[in-house]
């Protein structure tokens, strides 16, 4: 029992717990980069992973009342089917490339990553304050674009376990405009539904490390206990700006993996000039609205 992956378990706990990001978009990269894990068993282990820590962070939320259940349900209409078409997508690459398929899959978890952190970071410096609902007045035309949302986003999920927090949470911002504490309520639960259906089916193609995942548990259990207590206490918006920075790192590093050259210098600098800047806008953003008009 390695002390250092029941640490990493209950860093990226907290995290979910408080952002609703961070399960997939760190865990992976950690598993893959940091204990060297084979890419396709860090993407089937943390989603097993990730489908035991939201359902325990979806529970509370639920009982806090920060869940939007009408989002969340025709959400799951299109990214439950969809996470299968990922995990199928895989296996077709898997049997299609060969001893290729390796590299070919981080490519894919590299990319993955790039966009969960260019979003990320461009909620911290883009994203303008707007009205914002507790409860979403659902129209046919708003259900019918949470299904496209969530049938794109589980195909990219069952594909490389990434985005469910990030991509998602950006969603019910932008489409449905909830406040941010529904924003995190909703993402935590809905990624359940999800990761479980995306979850089971890499279990049945033999891409879950039980072992492994049950140690992350012991870390993420309390960690997503810990980190929904804290989300009425703790300036959640603050932390998005420096995960986004960490996860333009790992993008990086990923991409390095897979052969890419990339040196060691990009791979530091860029994310820090990204956060320097996400940083310094999101303290401006903070003071402008603070200072009366």
């Amino acid at each position: 029992m390695d002390p250092l992956i029941i640490f990493f378990g209950l860093a990226v706990g907290v995290l979910v717990g408080l952002t609703g990001i961070g399960g997939g978009s760190l865990l992976t990269p950690l598993l893959i980069l940091v204990v060297g894990v084979k890419p396709v068993v860090a993407i089937g282990t943390d989603l097993f992973y990730g489908a035991v820590t939201k359902t325990v962070g979806g529970w509370r939320h639920l009982r806090q009342g920060t869940v939007d259940l009408g989002v969340s349900g025709w959400m799951a209409l299109g990214s439950v089917p969809g996470s299968l078409l990922g995990v199928l997508a895989l296996n077709a690459l898997q049997a299609g490339y060969g001893d290729a398929f390796e590299s070919v899959l981080l490519g894919f978890v590299a990319a993955a990553l790039l966009v969960v952190s260019l979003a990320i970071l461009g909620r911290a410096v883009f994203l303008r304050v707007f009205a914002e609902h507790e409860v979403v007045a659902l129209t046919p035309r708003l259900r019918f674009t949470a299904v496209i949302i969530g049938l794109t986003l589980g195909t990219l999920i069952g594909l490389t376990s990434v985005g469910s927090g990030a991509l998602i949470g950006l969603a019910l911002i932008l489409v449905f405009r909830l406040t941010p504490h529904r924003v995190v309520g909703t993402d935590v639960f809905h990624a359940a539904l999800l990761l479980w259906t995306a979850a089971l089916a890499h279990m049945a193609s033999g891409n879950v490390d039980f072992a492994l995942a049950g140690t992350l548990l012991l870390g993420s259990i309390p960690g997503v206990w810990l980190g929904t207590a804290l989300l009425p206490l703790v300036p959640a918006a603050g932390l998005r700006p420096a995960l986004g920075c960490v996860l333009l790192g790992a993008a990086l590093g990923v991409l390095s993996k897979a052969g890419v050259e990339v040196p060691a210098a990009v791979i530091v600098g860029v994310p820090l000039a990204a956060g320097a800047l996400a940083f310094t806008v999101h303290r401006v953003r903070r003071e402008e609205v603070a200072v009366p008009a």
